[in-house]
């Protein structure tokens, strides 16, 4: 974690509940040895893993399956200069388990664009870090015209 006035940082208990109230994320890997951000709706399980919901077919499930992922998510207020972010980090993997997928397709995440066959990306967060800033430039007075 970064130290940096203004900043707070966040227990694991605090970041997998700003998750739970982010409707959007982003999910880093790797493609062709270089670093790729998507943004992607998502939704926490039970147990604080992350699911996805993609097509079988996708690119991501392809590129995710089995590889270490960073996951982040956020929430900012220009005008207050305040928000959170939050960033897991954890093996992925394309949920097989029939059972498993049966039960996701009922509580897991919708797809924002559904495909004939979809699959179930699990992120599971071994490393949970976040942070906050409230306030922002107005903590020490600095005009936010500044």
């Amino acid at each position: 974690m970064y130290a940096n006035d203004g900043f707070r940082e966040l227990d694991r208990e605090e970041c997998l509940r700003l998750l739970a109230s982010a409707p959007i994320g982003r999910i880093v890997h790797t493609r062709q040895a270089l670093p790729a951000v998507l943004p992607v709706n998502f939704a926490l399980d039970e147990d604080g893993a992350i699911l996805l919901r993609t097509s079988a077919t996708s690119e991501l499930a392809r590129a995710v399956d089995g590889a270490v992922v960073a996951f982040e998510a956020d929430e900012v207020d220009t005008t207050t200069h305040a928000g959170w972010s939050v960033v897991v980090t954890g093996h992925a993997a394309v949920v097989t388990d029939p059972a498993e997928h049966a039960r996701l397709s009922r509580t897991g995440p919708l797809s924002w664009a559904p495909a004939p066959r979809e699959a179930f990306v699990r992120i599971e967060p071994e490393l949970v870090t976040g942070r906050s800033l409230v306030g922002g430039r107005t903590m020490y007075g600095v005009s936010l015209a500044s």
